[in-house]
């Protein structure tokens, strides 16, 4: 056996975290830091955007606002592209992953002490670049934990899945805080605080990767890596010039990265079955994850809606009275982490003891799809009142519901992404799945421009049962998409 090998299969092996390969513990550490800078920054971006300047905030128009948010959430899992490309043919995913974590501390930063709009575009565009390097191949590393059949895996996401959602619970408590006491440029600060400390842990465990996350699968050659810089200064050049023209525009952002996803998607898939490297087998899974590509996007679109349209609900509709103290807007953000990381470890334990009897992964996209169309036609019974007038215990029961969907399908998703993934293209396929998440990313911004807090009805109910008839439709064609995967569960 190969050296590599050798540590690759030790990896896999040898000492344990929660029943996985010891080494997982470096990853959902590093995940769990760069989730509590990421998420206790979106926990306070939307309401610093359209607050006014007397409350610290840039005063922009609500719905403007809310684009914005949906099209830089869209952006982050949009450049997990490039964090791909640089991992298979650049620089390998384990060196992506540092890097890109410095990117995201550098946006942090500029959006606790740049002030505006200027800290909020030199910040945003630098989180969005550095946590699509961060997404891509943390998913990628955990996939290389675990050969193809380990019945461990989707167990072992899920418990990477709790580490990213500790992140996610403390971050937008602490950012929340500190923004309602001392401003939100403090909030922003400690969120590049927390991207530090996510650094030092990761530079202190790297070294015990598999060899493998090291190499570069398919590197570039001197010349066509010139080319590539070349386009890659071009593009640059080319958006600055769309921005100073005013194509590209603050109302716009949402529509341009909806679109962009989309034909990015398309090319991808493209790409992979048109390639003569790929096997017939290979490109048979890369089909079957089409449809379930589709259902992802649909998924995302209402799932993102927690940092648009459940922060406005929360900051003009709910009762956030807790006996006599008013709680933050941003806390509501860490209500679904806290059923994370409750449910993520009934869910592993869950897998792991049904083993080949668990349902499949079509079956568990399409409830997962249908559950978040039935988490929207729950708010209806809370609708018609006024400010202040929904309860804290209802909403607490959406974001259950959101849970659930959440832990049937992006988990799980992740999983998949590695297991059908052809051989040159593995982290390729997960950025592919991470563009599902872009368009409906993106999406949900788009759609919270629909929004009306003073006529919610119409709204929750189609896009509830949008999404129910969306899963119901994947439920009847699990057969043949089955047989496409080749024994992939």
């Amino acid at each position: 056996m190969t050296g590599q090998a050798t540590t690759a299969e030790s990896s896999r092996s040898g000492r344990t975290f929660f029943g996985q390969p010891g080494v997982l513990a470096n990853l959902f550490g590093v995940e769990m830091w760069e989730r509590f800078s990421f998420y206790g920054m979106q926990g306070i971006l939307l309401i610093y955007l359209y607050y006014g300047a007397s409350r610290g905030g840039l005063g922009i128009d609500r719905g403007v606002a809310a684009g914005i948010v949906g099209a830089y959430g869209g952006a982050v899992y949009l450049s997990t592209i490039l964090g791909a490309w640089l991992a298979d043919r650049v620089i390998g995913p384990e060196r992506t992953l540092f890097y890109s974590a410095v990117v995201v501390m550098g946006g942090h930063i500029a959006l606790a002490v740049l002030p505006g709009l200027a800290g909020v575009g030199v910040g945003l565009v630098l989180v969005a670049l550095g946590s699509g390097g961060v997404k891509a191949n943390a998913t990628s590393l955990v996939g290389s934990l675990y050969d193809e059949h380990d019945e461990r895996r989707d167990a072992g996401f899920s418990v990477f899945y709790m580490g990213i959602n500790l992140g996610a619970l403390v971050g937008p408590l602490l950012t929340g805080l500190l923004q309602k006491e001392w401003g939100f440029h403090f909030g922003f600060g400690l969120a590049a605080v927390g991207m530090a400390a996510g650094l030092v842990q990761y530079s202190l465990g790297r070294h015990h990767l598999p060899d493998e996350t090291r190499h570069v699968p398919d590197p570039l050659d001197r010349a066509t890596g010139l080319r590539y810089a070349a386009v890659g200064v071009a593009a640059v050049v080319l958006v600055v010039v769309l921005c100073v023209v005013h194509v590209i525009t603050t109302d716009r952002l949402a529509d341009i990265v909806a679109w962009v996803s989309g034909i990015a998607a398309l090319a991808y898939f493209v790409v992979i079955l048109s390639s003569r490297q790929i096997t017939s087998v290979e490109r048979q899974r890369v089909l079957a994850f089409i449809p379930m590509f589709v259902a992802s996007a649909v998924f995302w679109s209402l799932y993102q809606q927690q940092f648009t349209v459940v922060t406005i609900y929360s900051d003009q509709r709910l009762d956030r009275n807790l006996f006599g103290w008013q709680m933050p807007v941003p806390w509501v953000q860490s209500i679904n982490p806290v059923f994370i990381i409750i449910l993520a470890g009934v869910f592993a334990g869950m897998w792991t003891r049904l083993g080949e009897r668990q349902p499949s992964t079509p079956v568990k996209f399409a409830l997962g799809t249908m559950s978040i169309g039935v988490s929207f036609l729950l708010f209806i019974p809370m609708s018609g009142g006024g400010p202040n007038s929904a309860p804290l215990w209802g909403l607490v029961i959406v974001l259950l519901f959101f849970t659930v969907s959440e832990l049937l399908l992006s988990p799980v998703g992740l999983s998949l992404s590695t297991k059908l993934a052809p051989d040159l293209f593995r982290t390729q396929m997960v950025a592919l799945f991470f563009l599902s998440v872009a368009l409906g990313t993106a999406m949900s911004g788009l759609l919270s421009g629909y929004y009306d807090p003073k006529n919610e009805v119409p709204y929750f109910l189609w896009l509830g049962v949008a999404a129910i008839a969306v899963g119901a439709v994947l439920l009847v064609f699990v057969r043949p998409v089955r047989r496409l995967m080749h024994g992939v569960h």
